[in-house]
């Protein structure tokens, strides 16, 4: 009897040291952000309505019916006036780029946002432990990766992922690479790296299927500090709760609705094809329907599935006996406010940003943060997402234990989505300290069709690009 009474007792000690390991591992696995930081390019840089005439009237292959498509393009765009563009637009050789260009066009965002992320955090280079960088349409040997532990003279042991070809979804990929290794090591630092290089990738033809992208990207970048240490969670900014990767590669219409080609004068471009809308929407839906019953309260998915079925119930009872009467309309919508405080969307341009507001039923308060940044900043690639986030922060609106949803979208096709809770109040206002008080400003009606409105009157006949 006292032996059984030890083997039990042994037995029960294990199972709670079992429980205990297995809590205690899945709290090393947690995925914190530390900081983050935005890159703002000097104001030597910023892109103005004439600025931008200038440039479209430099390409002499576009004429009058090219030119009254972009100027209707960057009318809707949503695009303000003080957003930032490559020093190569600036030196007028946009259309004969060097390998120099896109290289210094990153060391600058590069130099900048990672020492700033990094000071304020008071953490060394040397102490990270992973690198992922993100830049999709640049590739280099060395690698952008090797480029900054060579500058920052980072350990030999560091761990490092350079990401190209990804598209603008590409941050949540590198965040998933990140998430994954930190389920495997203890203790780490993680240092993520997003942004896009225009500078090698200007379309000088008349294809509109791809002078589309020269209107649409503008530069930027961010710095992400991420952490797993259990240490440093009340230092901590954001934790992710949950991650969903959608991939339609192999749909060969979502396949080739965003991607790099020649056209038939052998011009290298950013073909974007009329398909895209409709792939984006289907990579959207198969994303939600993986995600919502990962974010969304018991009690909103029981309500959703409830209303479903008496829907279902109604057309079936009445649907066909009853087609031509007239039936109140039953919302089967899923209410995503329920489980999510803000909503952080891609700026890939004003129809995103207005098609993920229908479907999700969110207000112009919940679309305005990314408004603001698509207004601001431009379509800065994978980054947008963060300088989103930063409207947020600097407009005090992220407090303890609220949620925030990620979405984004990228070329393959992807569609890809994050949860965050947050941690602490925060109110720094990153890149958006200084200017924050001015938005949203009183009106977006963009200034390009006062200033080019003209085109659209002009004589095909006897147009000159030149006068």
């Amino acid at each position: 009897m006292e032996s059984f009474s030890f083997l039990l007792i042994i037995s029960i000690f294990y199972l709670l040291f079992k429980i205990w390991n297995w809590i205690n591992n899945v709290r090393d696995q947690q995925c914190y952000i530390l900081d983050y930081q935005c890159y703002k390019p000097s104001d030597d840089r910023m892109v103005g309505t004439e600025f931008c005439g200038e440039v479209i009237k430099r390409n002499k292959n576009l004429g009058l019916n090219e030119y009254k498509f972009l100027l209707k393009a960057i009318v809707s765009s949503g695009i303000g006036e003080q957003t930032y563009a490559p020093r190569i637009m600036f030196s007028g050789r946009e259309e004969s780029p060097k390998l120099e260009d896109g290289i210094l066009e990153m060391e600058e965002f590069f130099h900048d946002s990672i020492e700033k992320v990094l000071s304020r955090a008071g953490i060394s280079p040397q102490e990270i432990d992973l690198l992922v960088v993100n830049v999709s349409m640049l590739s280099t040997v060395p690698s952008l990766c090797s480029r900054i532990i060579n500058h920052y003279k980072m350990r030999p042991d560091i761990k490092s992922f350079n990401l190209t070809g990804m598209g603008c979804s590409a941050s949540l990929i590198s965040l998933d690479i990140v998430r994954n290794v930190f389920k495997s090591y203890k203790n780490k630092f993680a240092l993520l790296v997003t942004s896009e290089s225009l500078s090698p990738n200007w379309y000088a033809g008349n294809d509109r299927s791809m002078i589309l992208s020269n209107c649409l990207f503008r530069s930027g970048g961010c710095a992400v500090l991420l952490t797993n240490k259990k240490s440093l969670k009340h230092r901590a900014m954001f934790k992710l709760k949950c991650l969903v990767r959608t991939h339609h590669g192999a749909k060969d219409e979502s396949y080739g609705c965003c991607i790099q080609r020649e056209d038939d004068k052998g011009r290298m471009g950013f073909h974007l094809s009329k398909s895209l809308p409709k792939a984006a929407t289907r990579s959207f839906v198969d994303n939600l329907r993986v995600i919502t019953p990962k974010i969304l309260p018991v009690r909103e998915l029981v309500r959703f599935m409830a209303v479903s079925l008496l829907k279902k119930w109604n057309v079936v009872r009445h649907g066909s006996s009853h087609k031509g009467a007239s039936q109140g309309p039953i919302k089967a919508g899923v209410n995503f406010k329920s489980g999510v405080d803000h909503f952080c969307i891609h700026t890939g341009g004003k129809a995103v940003i207005d098609g993920i507001g229908i479907s999700l039923d969110l207000t112009e308060y919940d679309l305005e943060p990314a408004r603001m940044t698509l207004h601001r900043f431009g379509n800065t690639s994978a980054s947008s997402l963060w300088y989103v986030l930063a409207y947020m922060e600097a407009k005090k609106r992220l407090k303890k234990g609220d949620k925030v949803l990620m979405i984004s979208f990228g070329a393959g096709f992807k569609c890809n989505s994050c949860l965050w809770e947050v941690v602490r109040d925060l109110g720094d206002g990153n890149v958006w300290k200084d200017e924050i008080y001015m938005y949203p400003p009183k009106t977006l009606v963009n200034p390009y069709m006062e200033k080019f409105g003209w085109i659209q009157d002009e004589d095909p006949s006897t147009f000159n690009p030149g006068d």
